[in-house]
């Protein structure tokens, strides 16, 4: 895996949470991932697109941006950008004592892209976090900045009551350089049975726990056939296949494609 996929780091090694204002100067970037947090990305004015994975997004005012740890990204800005840049790695979540923190992060995980129909409050909330440095009022004005992007957001995010373990699954598939085509895998790790495991998978979000690892290795099988340079019989292996011939008829039962009519596409 010589040509993988470019990480970009922002933020210190000992931070756990940042919050600037974007860079007026960004116009183009190409695509690439960063390291061990997420990014709430808010424009207050810009145009453009930025591409998420394999998707494209329009970037106009009022918008706010949601990209994952494993998720590749890239800028094409067309207009001078305002707004800000909210930075959280995974351990200040965990970190955090505030059980609502978490579930208002849950529910805008959801989603890549969100229009707010009114920005006065998330611009003061983002110019307060500017300055704050006291980590308990930190976390009040964060938990206030989310509420307020779920009350003004179109579409609207919706509470789903997920489980720890349920929570947990997520987090271990996010983990993209060791993805497991194997329910009992994750299942042992999370100390349940696989019965129990697609259990709770199809009781809250309605798909099996095989269907669920399927969408994430798909998702990166994707990210690696477009934005990096590695051989298919590379990436099987990276996604832990033994075997590239039945990666590629893995890839295919989901996407209609072979890798290579995929990345060719």
């Amino acid at each position: 895996m010589n040509n993988s996929i470019v990480i970009k780091n922002k933020i210190e090694v000992t931070a756990l949470i940042k919050v600037s204002s974007f860079k007026q100067e960004i116009r183009k970037t190409n695509p690439h991932k960063h390291n061990n947090y997420i990014e709430i990305i808010y424009f207050s004015q810009a145009n453009g697109i930025h591409g998420i994975d394999n998707t494209l997004f329009p970037i106009t005012p009022a918008t706010v941006f949601l990209i994952h740890q494993e998720q590749v990204h890239y800028w094409d800005i067309t207009s001078k950008p305002k707004g800000f840049v909210l930075i959280l790695k995974k351990e200040f979540i965990q970190n955090s004592l505030d059980y609502q923190l978490k579930e208002l992060l849950s529910q805008l995980s959801e989603f890549s892209c969100l229009n707010l129909n009114n920005t006065k409050s998330v611009d003061t909330i983002f110019n307060l976090l500017l300055k704050e440095k006291n980590l308990m009022a930190i976390e009040g004005l964060l938990k206030a900045l989310l509420v307020n992007i779920i009350i003004e957001s179109t579409p609207k995010p919706i509470l789903s009551n997920k489980s720890d373990t349920l929570n947990l699954f997520q987090d271990l598939l996010k983990q993209v350089d060791n993805l497991h085509n194997n329910v009992s895998y994750y299942a042992q790790k999370l100390k349940t049975s696989p019965q129990n495991l697609n259990a709770i998978c199809r009781k809250t979000l309605k798909q099996s726990a095989s269907e669920i690892i399927a969408k994430h290795i798909i998702d990166e099988a994707k990210r690696q056939l477009l934005y990096s340079q590695n051989r298919i019989s590379e990436i099987a292996y990276y996604l832990n296949f033994n075997d590239s011939s039945y990666f590629i008829k893995y890839f295919k039962r989901f996407t209609g494609l072979t890798p290579k009519e995929f990345r060719k596409k």
